[in-house]
C-alpha cells in the first residue's frame, strides 16, 4: 500500500502543537478570516494564549514543591531522619532538641521564598492583565493582554508598548513606517524605523484594516532577535499577492512606539512564544561556594558521625560480652527486650549512638547562616556610600543568600550601553581639512563664548578651505536617518518651528547621528526637517537651504558606512559617505588624508567614537549609472542582500575626504576606575552588548578595558568570511600560546608589563558558530575549547552584536568550563535579564531601560561605580565572616561532641549523655550562638578605606581560599584536642575520689558540668580571640553570654521546677564552684586549650604573615590610621625577580589621564602640516604627584601601578 508519509506528518504536524522539530512553519489567518475557496485548505492550528509567566509556585504546588526543595538539601534531609529516629525508638535524648530547629529552619525558608514567588506573581499579573486594543468587526475593543490570540489585529498608539509580537500591516504615516525604541530588548535605547506591508499600508480605519483578507507564513517561533522569515499573502480578487516579509516588518514584544501616532499590526507570536519570553532563562536556585563548602564537611562530618556510632556499638557488645557485665542488675531487662534477634538489638543501638552524638552536626548552623545572610544584607542596603542622589535609590537585596559569593567572583560579565555608559552621546571635536573645531570654543578661527578657560591658537582658514568647511557641515546634516520631532507640548499648548528657528529635538536610530546633528547646530547649521523628499537646513546666514533627496545607501557593519544622493537647489548632484576610517579611507582619491587620520587616531587613543566624511560630485549620467545599479539590485528575489552589496561598493568609491568627527558616549562616573579595580582584583571583566563591534571598541577603550599596548584580536564574520573559522581560531591561539609560552593568564598576577596584553572581539554571528559548529566539518568538536583557551589568555574580552539568549550561553560556557569560576552579570536592560539568571550572582543596574533586570537581579545598584564597594568591600566582608562562622561552629560542635564520645568508655557504652538535658539543647541555641552571630554581622579584620584602596587585597579570599581542605582539617584537629584536654584534664584532676568542703563526693552529672563549663568559655574566648573590630555590642555580647550561662545553670540547679519529673542537676553547679581545685581546673584547663591555637598564630604571623596580616599589624601601629599614612604597597609581599622590570615598565607607560576627568586642561590648535602638532597639556604637578605614587605603587608584582593611600 503507497502512502504519502510527508502528506501525514505535515497533517500530524498540523494538530500536534509544540512538535517544533516537525512544524517548521505556521499559517496565521489575519483576523481569523478564512481564505477564499479553493486557495487552500482552511486548518486552524492552537497556539498558547498571551500570558507570560515568571513565577514559580502555583498555590497547589506550593508545598510539595518547596519541601522537595528544602529536602534536597542534605542537612536538612539529615536532621529530619534524625527527627524521625527519635519518635520511633527510646532515645537518650528528646525528639524536641531535633525537631523544633528543623521546623524553625523550614518555616522560614519557606515564608523567604513563597514571599519572593508572590512578588513574580503579582509582577505577571500587572503585564498579563493591561489593556490592549484589538480590531473586531471593524471597531476597537478593548481586551486584558492575556486574551489576545495569533491573527488578532490590534491597534497600539503613541508611546505604548507592543504586547506581543506584531506585523506591521499600516501605521499613520504615509509612507507606512514607524520609530520604535527596543531598549528593554536590545539595550540600544535609540529610534529604529520599521516598515509596515506594501499591500496594507494605505489601510488607516479600523473599517479598512477589517477588511483585509489575507493569511501569514512564517517560521516557528525562535529566540534571535534579529532575525525573521515569512511571507504574506494578500487576496485580491481572490487572488493571493505574496510579499516577503523580513525583520524589518516585525515588532516584537516589549520595544514601544515613538513619533508615530498609531499602528494596526496582527498578531503572529504570543505569551512564552515570543521572542522576548524565548531569551528569558529559567529561574534556577542559586546556591554559593560557601554552601557547597558546607554541605561537603557535612558530608565528612556525618561519616566520623557513623563512625563513632559503629565503634561504640561494636563495642558495647565487646563489652557485655562477658556475663558480669551484661546488664548491671539496676538497668534488668525485660523479657522480650532479650528475645530480640542481636542485629535488632545492634541495629537500635546504633541509632541511639547516631542520636547521642547527633549534634556534632549543628542545625543551628544553618539557623545561624539564614540570619547572618538575611540581617546582612541590610548593611548593602542601609551603606549610605551605594546611594545615588540623581536617582534617589539605594542598592537592593533581592537574594541575601548569596552575599559570600560577592567575596569570589572571578569573572565579570557586563553590559556596555546604560552600565558602563550614560548612554548620551555628545559631539566633542570636528577635523576639517586639519583644521579642529570644538562648539562653543573654536569655529573658522573665531573664539566662541564659553572658551575663556581654554588657550587657543589657530590660523584662520583661506577661502578654499571655508567652501571645504561648509560642504563638510552640509554633509553631516544631510549623511543620516535623523527624524524631526516637530512639536511638543507644554502646558497644552503645541510648540514647533516657529520664524524658521527650531525648538524641535531629533530622534533616530543612532545616538551618533543625533550626537552629531546637534553638533552641526552648535556649529551654526541646522538641520529643519525632511518632508516630501526635501531636506531643508538652515545655515549659518539664517537662510533656509533645500536639497532634494535621492537615495540612501544604508548602513550595514559589513560596509561600516552610509551613504545619501542628494540634488542642491542649483541642480549639482553630491554623494555625501559617512563612515568608519577603515572602510572611508581606502576609497578615498585626494583630501588631506594624513592630517585627518593623526586627528582620528589620536581621539579614538582618547576613547571617542571617531567618523570619517567624504564626497564625490556626481553629474547626471553617473547618476544613471547608479539608479539602474541600485534598481536592479533592489528587485532581484535571490541573494538581493549580496546584490545591494556589490551595487553599493561599485557607487561609493573616488571619494574625497572632507574630514571626520568625535563624539564622545560619556562613560558612567568612575566606571573606568571601577573596571581597573576589578583587574587589580584578579578578576576578568568581558562585555557583551548587542551594539555595533565599533562603537564597542571605542568604549572598551575609554573605560580602560583595552590599553593602548593591547593587542587586539578578531574573531567575527568579516574575517571568517575571508578564511575559515578553523584556520581563524587555530591563528589566534598560537599568536596567545606563543606569546605565553603555554601558560594561562591565570599564572600571572593580572595585567604585567612583560607580556603583550591580548584583547579578543568577538561578534554573535561567530559565536553561534562556535558553540554550535558544523556537524559536517570533523575538526568542529574542539572548536569550544580552543576558543576558551584563547579567552583564557585574554585580558579583556568584548562580544558584540550579541542576542540575549547568546549572553547568558557565554556565562553558561564559562561557568561550566574546568575550573567552574564564580561569574557575576550586571546589566541594566530586559536584554540582560538571561545572563543576569545564568550566572552565579546577577546584578541589575537601576538605568534608563525599565526595572526588568532589577526584577531579576539577585542585587540592584543604582550605578556601576557601586560594584566596586559591593565587591571589595561587602563582598570581602561577608566572605570573611561566613567562612569564620562556618568553620567556628563544626570545631565548637566537635569540642562538644568528642567528650560525649570519650565519656560512653568510662560508662559501658550505655548511651548515658556526659550532659544535663537543658545543656545539649541550649549549647547551639542560646550559649554559644549570639557571639558568633555577631562576629558574622560586623567583623571587620582590615579597614574599609584599606579594602577600596588597595583592591589585590581580594586575592588572598579568591577561590574560596578560607574554606579549603587544610584549614577544615586544622580547625578540626583543634576541636579534637580541645575535646581531649577538657575530658581528660577533668578526668584526672578528680581521678582520685576528691571531695569539696563539705565532704560530698563529686557525681558524673558535677563531671560533665565541669566539662562543660570549660567547654563554653573556651570557645567563647576562642572567638574573642580572632575577632579585630570591636564594639560595644561585641562586648556585650561575648561577655553576656558567658554570664547569661552561669545564671541560667545557678537558677536551673538552684531552683525546684514544678514541671520538671525529675531534677538530676539540682545544686549540682552551685557545689562544683563551692569547690577550690574545680575552680583550678577550669582556669587550667582554658588555658590549655587555647594555647596552642595563639602560639601558633604569633610565630605564623612572626614568620610567614600574609599580606592582610602585614596590613592588621601595621594598621595598630599607626592606631586605625593607616591609609592617611603610608602607601599599601609597601606591605605587600616582597617582589618576585621580575616586578621591578613590570614596574618600571609601568613608570616608563604612566596611565593616560582619563577625558572624563577633570584636569585643568590647555589645548593649543595650530594648522597641522606633516605631524599633527595638537598638544594636551596636564598640569605638572600631577605628573609629579603621580610620578611618587608610581614608585611606590609598583613595589609588589600586582596589576599595574597600585593605587596608594
Amino acid at each position: 500500500m503507497g502512502m504519502d508519509f510527508s502528506t501525514l506528518r505535515t497533517l500530524i504536524s498540523r494538530y500536534c502543537v509544540g512538535e517544533e522539530n516537525w512544524v517548521d512553519s505556521r499559517t496565521i489567518y489575519i483576523g481569523h478570516k478564512e481564505p477564499p475557496p479553493g486557495t487552500e485548505a482552511f486548518i486552524q492550528q492552537r497556539y498558547p494564549d498571551n500570558r507570560i509567566v515568571s513565577s514559580k509556585y502555583t498555590f497547589w504546588n506550593f508545598i510539595p514543591k518547596n519541601m522537595f526543595e528544602q529536602f534536597r538539601r542534605v542537612a536538612n534531609f539529615y536532621f529530619l531522619i534524625i527527627f524521625l529516629v527519635q519518635l520511633m525508638i527510646d532515645t537518650p535524648t528528646s525528639p524536641v532538641t531535633s525537631g523544633l530547629p528543623l521546623f524553625f529552619v523550614i518555616t522560614v525558608t519557606a515564608i523567604k521564598q513563597g514571599y519572593e514567588d508572590w512578588l513574580r506573581h503579582k509582577a505577571d499579573n500587572s503585564v498579563n492583565q493591561c489593556p490592549v486594543h484589538v480590531v473586531q468587526h471593524g471597531k476597537v475593543v478593548c481586551k486584558q493582554s492575556r486574551r489576545l490570540r495569533v491573527g488578532d489585529v490590534v491597534f497600539v498608539q503613541e508611546n505604548e508598548t507592543f504586547p506581543c509580537d506584531l506585523i506591521l500591516l499600516s501605521s499613520s504615516r504615509d509612507d507606512g513606517t514607524c520609530f520604535v525604541t527596543t531598549a528593554s530588548l536590545d539595550g540600544e535605547s535609540s529610534h529604529k524605523t520599521y516598515y509596515a506591508v506594501q499591500d496594507t499600508k494605505a489601510y488607516n480605519t479600523e473599517r479598512d484594516v477589517d477588511s483585509v483578507h489575507a493569511t501569514i507564513e512564517c517560521e516557528q517561533p525562535q529566540p534571535d532577535l534579529y532575525k525573521f522569515v515569512g511571507r504574506i499573502n494578500v487576496y485580491m480578487d481572490n487572488e493571493p499577492v505574496a510579499r516577503p516579509l523580513g525583520s524589518e516588518n516585525l515588532l516584537l514584544r516589549g520595544a514601544t512606539l515613538k513619533n508615530t501616532e498609531y499602528i494596526y499590526a496582527v498578531v503572529i507570536y504570543t505569551g512564552m512564544e515570543t521572542k522576548m519570553a524565548l531569551n528569558y532563562q529559567s529561574k534556577s536556585q542559586k546556591r554559593s561556594a560557601v554552601e557547597k563548602s558546607m554541605n561537603a564537611y557535612l558530608v565528612v562530618y556525618l561519616c566520623i558521625l557513623i563512625s563513632k556510632a559503629v565503634i561504640n556499638t561494636a563495642l558495647k557488645y565487646v563489652w557485655q560480652a562477658d556475663p558480669n557485665r551484661d546488664e548491671p542488675w539496676y538497668n534488668d531487662r525485660t523479657e522480650s527486650e532479650r528475645q530480640r534477634h542481636i542485629l535488632i538489638r545492634a541495629f537500635t543501638d546504633f541509632l541511639a549512638f547516631m542520636v547521642l552524638f547527633n549534634y556534632i552536626i549543628p542545625v543551628s548552623m544553618y539557623v545561624t547562616v539564614e540570619m547572618q545572610k538575611f540581617l546582612g544584607s541590610y548593611f548593602i542596603m542601609w551603606d549610605d556610600e551605594m546611594f545615588d542622589d540623581e536617582l534617589g535609590e539605594r542598592a537592593v537585596v533581592n537574594t541575601s543568600d548569596l552575599n559570600e559569593e560577592l567575596g569570589q567572583v572571578e569573572y565579570v560579565f557586563t553590559d556596555k550601553t546604560g552600565t558602563l555608559t550614560e548612554n548620551n552621546m555628545e559631539f566633542i571635536e570636528c577635523c576639517v581639512d586639519g583644521h579642529v573645531y570644538v562648539p562653543h570654543a573654536i569655529c573658522n578661527g573665531q573664539v566662541m563664548p564659553g572658551a575663556a578657560s581654554m588657550d587657543m591658537i589657530d590660523t584662520s582658514p583661506g577661502p578654499e578651505a571655508r567652501e571645504h568647511e561648509e560642504l563638510f557641515f552640509r554633509a553631516l546634516c544631510l549623511c543620516h536617518t535623523v527624524q524631526v520631532k516637530e512639536e511638543e507640548t507644554v502646558d497644552g499648548i503645541k510648540h514647533g518651528i516657529h520664524q524658521g528657528k527650531s525648538t524641535s529635538f531629533y530622534i533616530s536610530s543612532s545616538p551618533d547621528e543625533v550626537a552629531l546633528v546637534e553638533g552641526m547646530k552648535r556649529l551654526g547649521f541646522t538641520y529643519l526637517r525632511h518632508k516630501d523628499g526635501q531636506m531643508e537646513i538652515l545655515n549659518r546666514e539664517d537662510e533656509v537651504e533645500r536639497f532634494e533627496l535621492l537615495e540612501v545607501l544604508t548602513f550595514d557593519s559589513v560596509r561600516r558606512r552610509m551613504s545619501v544622493i542628494v540634488r542642491a537647489s542649483s541642480g549639482e548632484l553630491y554623494l555625501f559617505c559617512k563612515g568608519a576610517d577603515s572602510s572611508i579611507f581606502p576609497r578615498v582619491v585626494s583630501g588631506k588624508v594624513e592630517e585627518v587620520r593623526a586627528r582620528v587616531e589620536h581621539n579614538a587613543v582618547e576613547g571617542l567614537r571617531t567618523l570619517c566624511v567624504a564626497y564625490r560630485p556626481l553629474n547626471s549620467e553617473q547618476y544613471e549609472q547608479v539608479c539602474h545599479l541600485l534598481n536592479a539590485a533592489k528587485l532581484a528575489l535571490l541573494d538581493r542582500d549580496k546584490r545591494l552589496a556589490e551595487a553599493y561598493d561599485l557607487i561609493e568609491k573616488d571619494l574625497i575626504l572632507l574630514g571626520a568627527t568625535a563624539v564622545e558616549d560619556r562613560l558612567q562616573e568612575k566606571a573606568a576606575d571601577t573596571i581597573e579595580s576589578l583587574h587589580k582584583a584578579g578578576m576578568k571583566v568581558w562585555v557583551l552588548t548587542g551594539d555595533k563591534m565599533e562603537t564597542a571598541a571605542a568604549t572598551c577603550y575609554a573605560s580602560k578595558l583595552f590599553h593602548r599596548n593591547t593587542q587586539i584580536l578578531e574573531l567575527t564574520t568579516k574575517r571568517t568570511e575571508e578564511q575559515s573559522l578553523h584556520d581563524v581560531l587555530f591563528d589566534l591561539s598560537r599568536t596567545v600560546l606563543r606569546q605565553h609560552g603555554g601558560m594561562t593568564r591565570d599564572t600571572f598576577s593580572g595585567l604585567s608589563g612583560d607580556c603583550t596584553d591580548f584583547g579578543l572581539i568577538i561578534d554573535g554571528a561567530t559565536l553561534s558558530a562556535v558553540m554550535r559548529p558544523d556537524q559536517m566539518d570533523s575538526n568542529s568538536g574542539n572548536y569550544k575549547e580552543i576558543f576558551l583557551e584563547i579567552c583564557r589568555n585574554c585580558s579583556a574580552v568584548l562580544c558584540c552584536r550579541m542576542a540575549p539568549l547568546q549572553k547568558a550561553q557565554i556565562v553558561k560556557m564559562i561557568k561550566t568550563s574546568k575550573e567552574h569560576p564564580i561569574t557575576l552579570a550586571i546589566g541594566d536592560g530586559a536584554n540582560d535579564v538571561s545572563m543576569i539568571l545564568e550566572a552565579h550572582v546577577g546584578i541589575g543596574i537601576m538605568g534608563k531601560e525599565g526595572r526588568q533586570a532589577v526584577r531579576n537581579s539577585d542585587y540592584a545598584i543604582p550605578k556601576f561605580k557601586h560594584l566596586k564597594k559591593m565587591l571589595l568591600v561587602h563582598g570581602h566582608y561577608y566572605y570573611i565572616r561566613i567562612s569564620e562562622l562556618v568553620q567556628y561552629f563544626f570545631y565548637k560542635n566537635v569540642c562538644f561532641i568528642f567528650p560525649q564520645f570519650l565519656y560512653q568508655f568510662f560508662c559501658g557504652f550505655s548511651q548515658q549523655p556526659l550532659y544535663d538535658t537543658a545543656y545539649l539543647t541550649l549549647y547551639n541555641i542560646s550559649f554559644t550562638s549570639l557571639p558568633i552571630l555577631l562576629y558574622s554581622l560586623m567583623e571587620q579584620h582590615i579597614n574599609m578605606d584599606i579594602l577600596k584602596k588597595d583592591p589585590s587585597l581580594y586575592r588572598d579570599i579568591a577561590k574560596n581560599s578560607l574554606l579549603r581542605w587544610p584549614i577544615f582539617i586544622y580547625w578540626t584537629i583543634l576541636g579534637v584536642y580541645d575535646a581531649i584536654v577538657m575530658f581528660f584534664g577533668a578526668y584526672f584532676l578528680f581521678d582520685n575520689t576528691t571531695f569539696t568542703s563539705n565532704g560530698q563526693m563529686f557525681g558524673n552529672w558535677t563531671f560533665g558540668t565541669l566539662v562543660f563549663t570549660v567547654l563554653v568559655f573556651t570557645v567563647t574566648f576562642k572567638l574573642a580571640l580572632d575577632t579585630h573590630y570591636w564594639t560595644w555590642i561585641n562586648h556585650f555580647v561575648i561577655w553576656g553570654s558567658l554570664v547569661f550561662f552561669v545564671v541560667f545553670s545557678l537558677l536551673w540547679g538552684g531552683i525546684i521546677w514544678p514541671f520538671l519529673n525529675y531534677q538530676r542537676m539540682y545544686y549540682v553547679f552551685m557545689q562544683m564552684l563551692s569547690s577550690g581545685p574545680a575552680w583550678l581546673s577550669i582556669i587550667l584547663l582554658i588555658t590549655a586549650s587555647l594555647l596552642p591555637d595563639v602560639v601558633k598564630k604569633v610565630i605564623w604571623r612572626t614568620l610567614w604573615p600574609t599580606t592582610t596580616e602585614r596590613i592588621q599589624n601595621a594598621d595598630k601601629l599607626y592606631k586605625g590610621q593607616l591609609s592617611e599614612f603610608t602607601p599599601l604597597a609597601s606591605l605587600h609581599a616582597p617582589p618576585k625577580a621580575s616586578s621591578h622590570r613590570r614596574g618600571s615598565e609601568n613608570q616608563r607607560n604612566p596611565p593616560n589621564p582619563q577625558r572624563s576627568e577633570s584636569y585643568n586642561k590647555k589645548i593649543m590648535f595650530t594648522r597641522w602640516q606633516r605631524t599633527p602638532d595638537y598638544r594636551t597639556f596636564t598640569p605638572l604637578l600631577r605628573f609629579a604627584d603621580g610620578s611618587h605614587h608610581l614608585k611606590q605603587g609598583n613595589a609588589y608584582s600586582g596589576a599595574g601601578p597600585e593605587t596608594s593611600v
